[in-house]
């Protein structure tokens, strides 16, 4: 019989792969491999960057995206407690009051105290109302800018956009003139 001799010639990453299977060392590599290595960073809480055409951010060790409708998001989101004092908002009114004037109900009442306190709650309220007359003038001036055109403009159930002509008649020129007085005078009250 003829003597088995293995013909073939281990190389050295054969030998060295047996023997770290032998010593079970499963990770020790026996072959260099070349290729692309994608290069990664790492970004750290409160890092802004740019990938894919979007803007990433990292809140609470989460990545998430930055969308422009974040600051819509941010200013009617309402917290789980006052910031001024610390106090859970679980109530209804807490709730409403907040979105109106950033803090509490009780907070508000105490702030208002301190104004009449100081004497200055009177011109607070003056101001208060003023805001909101300033922007009830803006609006009953678009509104009667579209009045003016002739033309309403109507969204149907379907989403469909309608503009309905407003006929030219004495009766419209007349009722613009009032909305036009009216604003006149709204204007007056705020001096």
């Amino acid at each position: 019989m003829k003597d088995n001799l293995l013909k073939k010639e281990f190389k050295k990453s054969d030998v060295e792969r047996v023997r770290n299977l032998v010593n079970k060392d499963f990770s020790s590599k026996t072959k260099l491999q070349t290729g692309y290595k994608k290069s990664t960073k790492r970004y750290k809480e409160g890092d802004i960057w740019e990938e894919g055409g979007k803007k990433w951010t990292i809140k609470s060790g989460l990545k998430q995206n930055i969308t422009k409708l974040d600051q819509a998001k941010n200013a009617v989101k309402i917290p789980l407690a006052c910031p001024k004092c610390g106090k859970a908002m679980k109530a209804h009114i807490d709730k409403q009051c907040y979105k109106i004037n950033k803090m509490c109900l009780d907070c508000m009442v105490n702030y208002e105290v301190e104004l009449k306190k100081a004497g200055l709650f009177e011109q607070w309220v003056i101001h208060a109302n003023k805001g909101n007359l300033k922007f009830f003038i803006e609006e009953l001036e678009q509104q009667v800018a579209q009045f003016d055109n002739g033309v309403e403009t109507f969204v149907t159930e379907q989403g469909d956009i309608e503009e309905w002509k407003v006929g030219d008649s004495a009766k419209h020129t007349e009722m613009s003139e009032k909305f036009k007085e009216y604003v006149t005078y709204l204007k007056s009250k705020l001096d």
